[in-house]
């Protein structure tokens, strides 16, 4: 009762909770959520500060605590992933090259990540709705967060739509 207290005024940092890509997938069937999968590496800087920066920011996990599930998937690594079907691995992972640049697993080719880091969104039904490259900070990941789980996406066809909902959009994710 006392850490929920300490949590809600803020004095306890919340953690945003990651699962996997078919726990996620699972966890949809039951209760149906956007997903929000962080594409890294080990060896990226701007993954670390990612890490660090924004999802450690307070109001950037509460927000996707409550409205998307999360996943961490490390774009290099050795873990055999199930998605729409098929099973994804790394065949060329080398584990002595496990803390710097290794082979690109399959579901990273998949998703055509070229860069990292790389925050993938996808609908209630585990379908891709778009790979948002590089490092955001709270404030700059607000507006996609809010941008997917709002639907708001469905009804932009052209760049300059896009620049309008992003010259109105008033952040409120505290930096």
């Amino acid at each position: 009762m006392l850490l929920a207290v300490l949590t809600s005024v803020g004095s306890i940092a919340q953690e945003i909770k990651w699962v996997t890509l078919e726990q996620a997938l699972e966890l949809q069937k039951k209760t149906p959520k956007k997903i929000m999968m962080d594409v890294y590496t080990s060896w990226c800087g701007p993954c670390k500060m990612l890490d660090k920066n924004t999802f450690q920011n307070p109001d950037v996990a509460d927000y996707v605590n409550k409205n998307y599930y999360a996943v961490k998937f490390n774009a290099e690594g050795s873990d055999e992933v199930s998605y729409k079907g098929k099973t994804f691995s790394n065949p060329g992972y080398k584990p002595e090259l496990a803390s710097r640049r290794n082979s690109a697993h399959e579901l990273t080719r998949y998703f055509q990540v070229s860069a990292y880091p790389t925050i993938i969104f996808m609908d209630e039904k585990g379908e891709l709705i778009a790979p948002i490259r590089g490092y955001q900070q709270p404030n700059q990941l607000e507006l996609y967060l809010k941008l997917f789980k709002n639907d708001d996406h469905k009804t932009m066809d052209s760049q300059e739509k896009f620049n309008e909902y992003y010259k109105a959009f008033k952040p409120e994710f505290k930096s």
